[in-house]
């Protein structure tokens, strides 16, 4: 499947809204408590990417940079990487179109986020936090070259802890095998 990856806009707040509800209902059922999970999702994910896409976040240094991987016009994944105080840029989201993963589409949006750090934050790491009980996701950021670099709690909506791990690609250890630039295709 070839996919392009571009950087979002507000137009894509709700297709990306959309993805994201699908992509945790499916991802997390039986490992978050199905009350997360339920009626509301969807609107609640649409709020949050209408604010997050729509916020003035006064300038390139600071503001949330969104990929998007389109297949025939259609969003098929993103990424949405945010520039932290300590320097390090969060992996926030990156989920894929149940029914399309393992296909390469996280892969190139995991290697367009580094390759857009590198332009923009460059000897910045690049983290995330990922569910410990999300084995398929664990499985794909280590093949990834991401190190663990610590375990914890999260916090998900309902106030429900649930265990993480943290991940880590040190800028300069892990060179992407292949980095398209942004809008361009990946095979």
């Amino acid at each position: 499947m070839i996919t392009t990856i571009r950087r979002g806009t507000a137009r894509d707040a709700g297709a990306v809204a959309a993805l994201h509800a699908e992509s945790w209902r499916t991802a997390y059922a039986g490992i978050v408590p199905a009350e997360a999970l339920g009626d509301g999702l969807a609107a609640q994910r649409h709020e949050i990417w209408e604010l997050r896409l729509t916020v003035d976040y006064g300038g390139p240094e600071t503001a949330p940079e969104l990929l998007i991987a389109e297949h025939g016009g259609a969003v098929v994944g993103f990424a949405y990487l945010v520039p932290q105080p300590d320097g390090r840029v969060l992996l926030d989201n990156l989920h894929v179109r149940p029914g399309l993963t393992g296909g390469g589409i996280g892969r190139g949006l995991l290697d367009a986020a580094l390759a857009h750090i590198a332009a923009r934050h460059p000897g910045a790491d690049l983290y995330l936090e990922v569910l410990s009980a999300n084995t398929r996701a664990v499985a794909f950021y280590e093949r990834a070259g991401g190190l663990r670099t610590a375990a914890g709690e999260g916090v998900f909506p309902g106030g429900h802890l649930l265990p993480e791990y943290e991940y880590t690609w040190p800028r300069g250890e892990r060179a992407p095998e292949e980095v398209p630039a942004a809008g361009q295709s990946r095979s």
